[in-house]
């Protein structure tokens, strides 16, 4: 898509009001002769001593059934008939080209995996689901039915389901774009039986001694003599029947549900539709490991993730990692990557105090920054919490590993920006986008619709009106599709401020992807630095450096939805030295979101909302 106009961009991040005045007085630079990257030898409380690498992953997620979706009827519980599913055919070329544009250098497809669902496809020698044992018309994408196949939904010819996402892995790399989709450790669908699976390949549970609740050669846990019971208040399609509804569920012994709950009858907001799997935990017994031998479970895991390694997957993000022995981990990610070195792991994590562990001795990559990041974002955006939020983050929660730390403001989980559960306005995404990609040499995501502005205002079935869109439904997404405009992608039905917003996220996303002090500089906060500025408002306003020995950024953003702030932004001699700046040559700012012209000081007005990234060059 072509890029707004200077003044519509302007406009839209709050920089047209951002020409400095010429009353403040320039400042004067000497080029530096040491490394910018040399750590400092004293104690700077506003930076750490991490040595920063490049992580600059930069992922555009996408739910898989959504995402190429043209039907815009969207009736509540409606079939795929009626509501239509996107296709792996649907990511056509123009599609790739299009999220490349945006800076992208990776996808993760969501929900490819056969998971279970109300659609028949027993014509195809894939057993109807129960109705009962399934969440939503489409099934939740984490309720695995099959490991070793692709969900049904997603291809146009359906007994070549297999080699259209084979096709899509091919067309993907064709753009120079990497693959990550989901794996699923923790959990199955209730109805788990693997049809795909290569000859020679036991398949989960087939040689389980189920008269035991524990055994660590079993795939999964049970409750001998208990049958599993349906909650009795689930209602899979409101007013309409599903496949086999009838309350009941025929799982004798009981197994284990997947949020570790170990009852025969779970609730109806537990995961019930899924079973745990077992990796040597005896949860009853004081959580007791048995990880000598190797579990079959683990060896079983292993080789589903070899298999789609060798589909040249480039990449999993790891479902409920933390649900999930450490140990396994630790042995089964050094495994695949003697298989395909380069292989990337990222796992969803939530357990702040864990994180380190699951990184050094688990060898993730990449970890979920939620409940610190973007938690501490979600609050500023809600006009709720202060950027001393921001500071804890990097100061304490990810001190010494933030560039592990996968950043974000939109997935499948969470709630639309736009929609009034969240902040009821995609612009307040500008300086807290312009935070999750820049603050770090980690990865960002952006999820598919966000850059538009989706507001999830739908009920779509078994998701009510919660501000998410439906993993769980077949739908279309309203916005997105005016992005898509037909199988187009080139933005034709967008208005001009969902233009606008789209074009600020593809500058921003194409900056983190291309300058080098984003991708590896070094850190350094300058919230002390402008706390005698009575402009300046620390609790809503922050700004920090990003700099290596060729190029140095100064970010500030303002997350005030209302008020506008008018600083001096003056480099102190003490910060001029840590960039190598010092003496009195002249250097200049340019505002590259905006591409705005360079000027020669940093007075500054920082209207409601908004985002600055200055790049600092000597005269």
């Amino acid at each position: 898509m072509k890029y707004l106009s200077l003044a519509a961009l302007l406009a839209l991040t709050g920089c047209a009001a951002n020409q400095p005045t010429a009353t403040a007085p320039p400042a004067t630079v000497p080029p530096s002769t040491a490394p910018l990257t040399k750590p400092m030898t004293t104690i700077d409380n506003n930076t750490t001593d991490e040595q920063p690498q490049d992580h600059k992953l930069v992922i555009y997620q996408l739910m898989t059934r959504l995402f190429g979706n043209k039907t815009a009827l969207n009736k509540p519980y409606g079939t795929i008939q009626e509501n239509g599913s996107g296709k792996f055919n649907d990511i056509t070329d123009q599609a790739l080209l299009a999220i490349k544009k945006m800076g992208a250098s990776h996808v993760w497809f969501t929900g490819v995996l056969e998971h279970a669902t109300m659609t028949d496809y027993t014509k195809y020698g894939m057993p109807l689901d129960d109705a009962d044992v399934v969440k939503g018309r489409a099934g939740s994408p984490y309720a695995i039915k099959d490991y070793y196949d692709v969900a049904p939904d997603l291809a146009v010819d359906v007994k070549n389901r297999m080699q259209e996402f084979e096709a899509l892995v091919k067309r993907t790399h064709a753009h120079d774009l990497k693959v990550i989709i989901d794996f699923i450790p923790n959990h199955v669908a209730r109805t788990y039986k693997s049809d795909a699976r290569p000859a020679g390949v036991v398949d989960l549970g087939e040689q389980d001694d189920k008269t035991q609740a524990f055994k660590p050669s079993n795939n999964f846990y049970y409750l001998p003599g208990q049958r599993f019971v349906v909650p009795a208040d689930y209602n899979p399609l409101g007013a309409l029947k599903g496949p086999g509804e009838d309350g009941k569920f025929n799982e004798n012994p009981a197994k284990a549900t997947g949020n570790d709950v170990f009852s025969a009858t779970p609730s109806v907001n537990d995961w019930f539709e899924t079973i745990k799997l077992n990796y040597g935990v005896d949860y009853q017994n004081g959580r007791q490991s048995h990880f000598e031998p190797i579990p079959d479970t683990w060896t079983k895991m292993r080789d589903i993730l070899v298999f789609w390694a060798k589909k040249d997957v480039d990449g999993f993000r790891c479902d409920m990692a933390e649900m999930v022995p450490v140990e396994f981990w630790a042995w089964v990610i050094p495994e695949l990557k003697k298989v395909k070195p380069d292989l990337v792991f990222i796992g969803e994590a939530y357990d702040a105090k864990t994180y380190q562990m699951y990184i050094e001795r688990g060898h993730f990559d990449y970890l979920y920054d939620k409940v610190g990041l973007y938690d501490g974002l979600r609050r500023l955006m809600r006009n709720e919490g202060t950027t001393q939020d921001i500071t804890r983050v990097w100061s304490q929660e990810s001190r010494g590993f933030s560039g592990h730390m996968l950043r974000f403001l939109e997935n499948h989980d969470e709630q639309r920006i736009a929609s009034p559960d969240f902040a009821g306005n995609a612009r307040a995404a500008i300086p807290a986008m312009t935070v999750s990609a820049t603050l770090g040499t980690g990865p960002v995501m952006l999820y598919f619709g966000q850059d538009v502005g989706e507001p999830a205002q739908a009920s779509e079935g078994f998701s009510g009106e919660d501000g998410r869109t439906t993993i769980f439904d077949y739908w279309g997404v309203p916005q997105h599709q005016k992005w898509m405009n037909g199988g187009k992608f080139d933005g034709g039905r967008l208005s001009p401020e969902q233009r606008q917003l789209h074009d600020f996220y593809a500058r921003l996303l194409t900056l983190t992807s291309q300058r080098e002090a984003i991708r590896r500089g070094r850190f350094y906060e300058l919230q002390d630095t402008y706390n005698l500025d009575p402009q300046y408002h620390q609790d809503r306003v922050y700004s920090y450096l990003r700099y290596t020995d060729t190029e140095r950024l100064l970010i500030v953003v303002n997350f005030s939805p209302d008020q506008t702030y008018r600083p001096n932004l003056q480099l102190p001699e003490k910060v001029l030295e840590r960039l190598g700046l010092a003496g009195n040559q002249l250097y200049t700012y340019t505002e590259l979101l905006s591409q705005a012209p360079a000027t020669s000081n940093l007075t500054v007005t920082l209207a409601p909302q908004s985002a600055y990234i200055f790049e600092i060059k000597a005269k």
